[in-house]
């Protein structure tokens, strides 16, 4: 039997003159997760994308669960392709959806005709293909409301597909539409789905983590890796960069005042992650903040945080609680991983009472007792490189 994954474009379709772009874009994200698994063809028609196994011997499984998570495609489902004939469209309803049909208790069937050569209309298909059904699962009910199981049949221009309910797809945009970024990324729970969310709107992604040993331990940056890996799975390839960020935060605690320590490392982490990001041509940073969670994440605090920086700063997660923050965690993945106790540079030297309304010249006065140039070269000099895959 001839199984196929058909997979729907999203908001693509609305990209005018530029569908093309975006099509094309998608389909070469498509063939490079799936080439790990074997030989496809993949074609795009009529909003929806054709992924074609070339190899009896590929795991249709493997397919659908990396399929499910590229960005740009909005709902997917495996199908069984067959000649534009109605009898073979009725062998291939039973045959293919049998194990499902068996189990059901209730069923309706939606046709979709976008060929208009074909000589039968959408309800008229409907029908056909339901009556056989009914006839051969006399056990399943017939349930135009509600079912439990909808077949579909779509007689598209490259052949006819049978299938049963789609599966929601990841959505957003295909990579990397919306440009490059660097997304400062932390073991925590918020980093981690601000890079996913960026991610969904097409942003290729440039990971920078801070890394202030002996404070953080060597599991603290295996632990990010294994974060970026599990974002990798919709974001693809990532760059990661390691910043020793270990003198810098020697200097604010010994000549800084206690209760800025935390907005001048934030401001020391923008400088340095500008730098990097402007040496891999990324056009913004990305930060994991929610307005109020945390004393350095309160508007002044900010407003101070964003003035360090030259570039956009998104943050993604800025009007969300924690509780919305966590359930995308949980769906894509990270949370059990970001639960883990190897603790980041973020948790260093923090101030016992830190300042929740800073004014912008108050920072600049305090860190001005400190010669930062040169620790922030000799930062970026001496980052470590990493390729992530999914």
């Amino acid at each position: 039997m001839n199984e196929i994954i058909l997979a729907k474009i999203g908001e693509v379709v609305l990209k005018g003159l530029n569908r093309k772009n975006f099509e094309d874009l998608l389909i070469k994200n498509i063939k490079r997760r799936l080439h790990p698994l074997g030989a496809f063809e993949i074609k795009a028609s009529q909003s929806t994308i054709r992924i074609k196994p070339l190899d009896d011997n590929i795991d249709m499984d493997d397919v659908a669960d990396k399929v499910g998570k590229i960005f740009g495609i909005v709902a997917y489902c495996r199908a069984c392709a067959v000649e534009k004939d109605i009898e073979k469209i009725k062998s291939a309803s039973i045959e293919y959806l049998a194990p499902i049909l068996e189990e059901a208790k209730s069923f309706k069937v939606e046709s979709k005709r976008s060929d208009k050569k074909f000589p039968y209309g959408s309800p008229e298909i409907s029908k056909i293909v339901g009556s056989h059904i009914a006839d051969s699962f006399p056990n399943i009910e017939v349930d135009v409301h509600n079912p439990e199981v909808t077949v579909t049949v779509e007689i598209r221009d490259m052949g006819a597909y049978i299938h049963a309910d789609a599966l929601e797809g990841a959505g957003g945009l295909p990579i990397p539409s919306g440009g490059r970024a660097g997304i400062l990324i932390s073991g925590g729970i918020d980093s981690p789905v601000a890079a996913y969310m960026m991610a969904k709107r097409g942003v290729e992604l440039t990971a920078i983590h801070f890394a202030s040993p002996p404070y953080t331990s060597d599991r603290a940056e295996e632990k990010v890796r294994t974060l970026l890996e599990i974002v990798a799975q919709y974001a693809g390839r990532i760059e990661m960069y390691t910043v020793p960020f270990t003198k810098i935060q020697e200097e604010i605690k010994e000549k800084c005042p206690e209760d800025l320590f935390t907005i001048i490392m934030r401001r020391m982490m923008m400088k340095v992650s500008q730098k990097i990001a402007e040496q891999h041509e990324c056009m913004a940073l990305i930060t994991g903040e929610s307005l109020g969670q945390v004393a350095s994440q309160t508007m002044g605090a900010i407003a101070c945080t964003d003035e360090a920086a030259d570039m956009p700063v998104f943050r993604p997660l800025i009007g969300m609680d924690k509780k919305e923050i966590i359930r995308i965690s949980e769906k894509i993945n990270t949370f059990e991983t970001s639960l883990l106790p190897y603790e980041d540079c973020c948790t260093v030297f923090t101030p016992k009472h830190p300042r929740t309304k800073p004014k912008l010249e108050m920072v600049r006065r305090a860190e001005s007792a400190v010669e930062w140039d040169e620790l922030i070269e000799e930062a970026v000099n001496n980052t470590k490189f990493t390729e992530i895959y999914p």
